[in-house]
């Protein structure tokens, strides 16, 4: 069985400038684009607005010599599974994982009603927001938290003007373009490559039912189970939350059972696809940089967490 680690790791706000991408991921891991094994792409052809978008996407990579590619209709942390199952079988030593959307392209808040359910909900055309604030007013009647939490994560105050009650504007990420790039290797390919790798010590990937009727919403069962197959333990340094709403970052930390101690990373917005993948590979770079001995990395996707990704990372192995 393969240790695997993150090696490099890039992003940029140009959703469709991968070139630049690809370039500085691979400089970062020291590696040559003839030296990667695996390309895993994530993104949308909806988003996109066109049917295949990912081939074109591919010809940022180049034609010669030919290549092992895949790609997943969704966050590019999903492809970062798929390629870390690739070098785990031992069918590949490296992998450059890559996602890609452009969020302002059209009215990303109106399309995401399409991805709920498609015969109770998606016919009501309801908003992400109007979603979330739905969610947010379910958990603060529960007493998980204040809005003053909320104000407290958000860096905002609570006289800031209502976006949807009980969100704020602070409370929202604001819709952003997007690319990112994570570099993995095989343990021997890792250690010669760079000095201290972000050595993937768990990751796993659970999913809620798609009906708001049919889960609760104030809990994020799939994060939690995530979490537990991932191994997260207690002694985490940092984490790096994949929440597009400020009362979402308070749910997950409760689902992923996150002490006072842990330095949170923050997510300066909600780009489309990649979003995700960026989360891990900002943890791992904290790891690489050893600024943490131990990080955890969360992915979401679907309406209202219902999809959840857990990544633990490590400095030594």
């Amino acid at each position: 069985m393969n240790d695997i680690a993150v090696i490099g790791f890039a992003q940029s706000s140009h959703s469709e400038a991968l070139v630049p991408v690809f370039e500085q991921a691979l400089q970062d891991a020291g590696l040559g684009r003839r030296e990667v094994d695996f390309w895993c792409s994530g993104s949308s052809d909806y988003l996109a607005g066109r049917a295949f978008s990912f081939v074109s996407a591919v010809d940022a990579i180049g034609a010669v010599p030919p290549i092992s590619e895949s790609h997943v209709e969704m966050d590019a942390a999903w492809a970062l599974y798929e390629a870390y199952l690739k070098i785990l079988a031992g069918e590949a030593e490296t992998a450059v994982v890559y996602g890609f959307g452009r969020g302002t392209a059209g009215d990303l808040n109106r399309v995401l009603a399409l991805q709920t359910d498609p015969y109770t909900v998606a016919p009501l055309w309801p908003d992400a927001i109007s979603l979330a604030a739905l969610q947010a007013r379910l958990a603060l009647e529960a007493g998980l938290f204040t809005e003053q939490d909320m104000a407290d994560v958000a860096g905002g105050d609570l006289a800031h003007p209502y976006t949807a009650t009980p969100l704020r504007e602070h409370d929202v990420a604001p819709v952003a373009d997007g690319a990112s790039a994570v570099v993995l290797a095989a343990r021997d390919r890792a250690t010669r490559s760079r000095e201290r790798p972000a050595w993937i010590t768990g990751i796993a990937h659970r999913v809620d039912r798609q009906g708001f009727g049919e889960r609760d919403l104030t809990t994020v069962p799939s994060a939690t189970a995530a979490a537990v197959d991932a191994g997260l333990g207690p002694d985490v340094d940092v984490a790096a939350l994949h929440a597009p709403f400020t009362h979402q970052e308070l749910l997950l930390r409760r689902a992923l059972g996150l002490g006072g101690g842990v330095r949170y990373l923050p997510n300066t917005g909600n780009a489309m696809f990649s979003g995700g993948l960026s989360r891990i590979g900002a943890a791992a770079a904290e790891i690489r940089s050893g600024r943490a001995r131990t990080a955890v990395a969360h992915a979401t996707s679907g309406p209202l967490l219902q999809q959840n990704l857990v990544c633990t990372l490590g400095g030594l192995s």
